[in-house]
């Protein structure tokens, strides 16, 4: 009776953790073997000639169905991470949170997962949690069906079998994907708690996928959000990076701060999301990132976080101009804050910083356009990123528009052109001469042996 009138009320089944799952057929769901990596469906064929349940598994079966192309393709296996990595030669086994196995197919690697099994309490198979809750270490296995309880949302709970090219679904992944809908798997709440990072996953998903997050998942967001500090800042950098660079990252960024999440998460957010020409300038840069990304070019995470941390420099540089400081030096110093404090939330690399300061150090150099200063200028590695900078500066409204045409004029002139477009020095400007060393006389040359 109670199942009827839920059934009813939210307009669909309610799977019995107890049943079997729903197994769907090709004719059904549309997927076909041909969709998948030849390197995914030999891991998957190996593991089954070896007696094991393998299946490929979350994203990629989530993707396919929504029309997407999968990034990558994961497997999930019944056999452990030692038996998987005694079934290929070319293996290893990594991690030490989540214990998986990389699987290398020529040029492929295939991450494949050991089914996971439930924290049992009155036994050895618990989860190593911290206080509040997020799971530190859980390398306990179990059945196909444990192992779709423990993830995350239903949509990432769905199995394909590339064999019988049937997908296997526990809680009903492929109805919540029609639906447009993103529900959790059990009680939000602790499922936030055992990774914080699923709040942003949420965001993420749904943003991709344009789907609408499930009220009782939605709910907990904006009281649990605290809860994103205790995450690990390499973690978070991984989260932020697949967020900014899925395409969606102005939709994204938006819920984020429907949400309540862009408060604390990142100190960038806190102030530009409240400034109405910082958010101009993000939003711009955003647009840009998922044109890209759409028309299939690179994206860099350096100049990414260049645009998103800029208004902070901004807040710190002008200050410190306005004191009488040197432009050049302040600019660095405030670069070297910017960062240092961001170092607290996400694990920024040194490649990734090193891109950052190159593109921020290169915008003062603009307003050089004397002399021989505009030909260094495009000598430098990171000009083209560093002069995309500025145009988005410009197209903001921070930068004067032609500052930005002269540039770009510059950078497609001929060499002719180029020196008739130099602008002649500022009045009172000193010329810099380089000042020539003296010939050393007799008298110094005795003085300089001598000493």
């Amino acid at each position: 009776m109670i199942r009827k009138l839920i059934s009813r009320v939210l307009g669909r089944k309610v799977r019995d953790p107890q049943r079997a799952p729903a197994i769907i057929a090709a004719a059904e769901h549309g997927l076909q073997r041909e969709q998948i990596s030849r390197a995914c469906r030999r891991t998957v064929e190996a593991l089954q000639e070896h007696g094991y349940q393998a299946y490929i598994v979350g994203g990629a079966v989530r993707d396919l169905l929504a029309g997407l192309t999968p990034k990558d393709f994961d497997v999930a296996t019944s056999a452990t991470p030692e038996q998987v990595r005694h079934c290929f030669r070319r293996s290893r086994i990594i991690g030490r949170r989540f214990q998986i196995v990389h699987v290398n197919m020529g040029a492929e690697t295939i991450e494949v997962t050991t089914f996971r099994g439930h924290h049992d309490e009155g036994s050895g198979n618990r989860a190593q949690t911290d206080e509040q809750g997020r799971v530190l270490r859980d390398n306990v296995f179990g059945s196909q069906s444990e192992d779709a309880a423990r993830r995350d949302f239903t949509i990432n709970a769905l199995y394909y079998d590339p064999t019988s090219e049937t997908i296997v679904d526990y809680h009903h992944g492929v109805a919540d994907l029609r639906q447009k809908t993103l529900r959790m798997i059990g009680d939000p709440k602790t499922r936030y708690r055992e990774d914080p990072v699923r709040m942003l996953r949420a965001v993420r998903l749904a943003a991709k996928l344009g789907l609408a997050i499930d009220p009782e998942a939605r709910r907990p967001i904006r009281e649990m959000g605290g809860l994103i500090e205790n995450v690990p800042p390499s973690r978070l950098l991984d989260e932020m990076l697949k967020l900014l660079t899925s395409g969606h990252a102005v939709r994204c960024v938006t819920q984020l701060r429907e949400e309540g999440l862009h408060h604390g998460l990142l100190p960038l957010l806190d102030v530009i999301l409240d400034q109405a020409l910082g958010e101009r300038f993000v939003l711009l840069a955003l647009e840009s990132t998922d044109r890209r990304v759409r028309e299939g070019k690179p994206i860099s995470p350096g100049f990414l976080f260049a645009t998103l941390l800029w208004h902070e420099v901004l807040a710190k540089w002008e200050p410190l101009k306005a004191r009488g400081e040197p432009a050049i030096p302040a600019l660095f110093v405030a670069m070297d804050e910017v960062l240092e404090a961001q170092a607290e939330k996400l694990a920024i690399t040194r490649r990734i910083a090193g891109d950052i300061k190159d593109i921020w150090a290169l915008q003062p150099r603009f307003e050089q356009r004397t002399g021989k200063r505009p030909y260094g200028v495009l000598q430098q590695p990171r000009f083209r990123a560093g002069y995309d900078f500025l145009l988005l500066r410009v197209e903001s409204g921070e930068v004067e528009a032609a500052v930005g045409e002269w540039w770009t004029g510059f950078l497609h002139a001929s060499d002719e052109h180029r020196a008739a477009m130099l602008l002649p020095p500022a009045p009172g400007e000193a010329k810099r001469r380089r000042r020539r060393r003296r010939p050393a006389t007799g008298s110094d040359q005795d003085r300089g042996l001598a000493e």
